[in-house]
């Protein structure tokens, strides 16, 4: 059947309601204008145009997809972050606005020394060698070598998921970033067998959700994105005492360690920091919400 555009939008957010999309309204017409390749400022002028039997199939079973809970971002296999445009797939977690506070502060570390605004007692650095641990998507790796305009750097993204790491590189290059690419579990591919490779700043978003919690999740989340990079353990602090254990022997002299949290482990986690002795300037750092979201320490002695 054909319809016109305001019509059929009308229809696709009853759909998504009665679906219980959380986001109906938004993503109703953000799928029609997948479809449509029409730019979402432009949408209200489309309002009268007639939509032909073919397309409303189509955008049919775009709703389908949604209302089986399959986010939207997969649908349309694009998620913006930090201003970039970034590809993503199952395969990878799609990249959230609470990790960009990560991203701000390793740029603002990198460019100026600064860590929520306040001046580190750091060596300042003309040039980085730098860690995307647990990279998925690469999407903070790509966008703090697209932001960190002040110094030169070389940009490293890691994970245990080949997966992840074709669609990371898909997103470097898309966004004009260079990088090199490492397949393996943690620290594992930087442990040579002379010598460990050494970075002067390690940024990751590891898994840390706990296991029993993962089911009663969002079912965009608990039954679409990868449980690979969302399960942290029973305690979800599997990955924290991994990183944290392993992590200063492949940092600098005053190397940097940044780390997404849970809002509620900070406290365990710079417990950990705290008992390796092997830390200094541990502090947290705060999403807008104002909940914990970021541990930031650097690695102490020489190295």
């Amino acid at each position: 059947m054909s319809m016109r555009v305001k019509e059929l939008l009308e229809m696709g957010e009853k759909q998504l309601r009665e679906c219980e999309v959380a986001d109906a309204a938004i993503d109703n017409k953000l799928l029609f204008c997948y479809l449509m390749h029409v730019p979402t400022s432009r949408l209200i002028l489309e309002y009268q145009h007639v939509v032909h039997d073919e397309q409303c199939d189509a955008y049919f079973e775009l709703l389908d997809r949604r209302c089986a809970g399959e986010p939207l971002q997969y649908i349309t296999g694009v998620q913006e972050f930090m201003g970039l445009p970034f590809k993503v797939n199952p395969s990878v977690l799609i990249p959230r606005q609470d990790t960009e506070i990560l991203v701000e502060n390793a740029v603002s570390v990198m460019n100026e020394n600064k860590l929520n605004g306040e001046e580190l007692p750091l060596k300042t650095r003309r040039y980085w060698d730098i860690l995307d641990l647990c990279t998925g998507s690469g999407a903070i790796g790509v966008s703090v070598a697209r932001l960190a305009d002040k110094v030169g750097l070389k940009l490293t993204c890691s994970d245990i998921s080949e997966d992840a790491l074709a669609v990371a590189r898909e997103n470097a290059q898309k966004n004009e970033v260079t990088a090199e690419f490492v397949q393996g579990d943690l620290f594992a591919p930087f442990r040579k067998r002379f010598r460990r490779r050494r970075f002067d700043i390690i940024f990751s978003n590891p898994p840390y959700i706990r296991s029993a919690v993962i089911p009663s999740l969002q079912r965009e989340i608990n039954e679409h994105e990868p449980i690979l990079a969302l399960d942290g353990g029973e305690d979800g602090m599997s990955f924290y005492r991994r990183i944290v254990a392993e992590a200063p022997d492949f940092l600098k002299k005053d190397g940097v360690l940044m780390m997404e949290i849970g809002f509620d482990q900070l406290e365990e986690v710079t417990a950990l920091m705290e008992e390796t002795h092997r830390y200094d300037h541990i502090q947290g750092l705060r999403d807008l919400a104002g909940l914990d979201r970021v541990v930031f320490a650097c690695a102490k002695g020489d190295k």
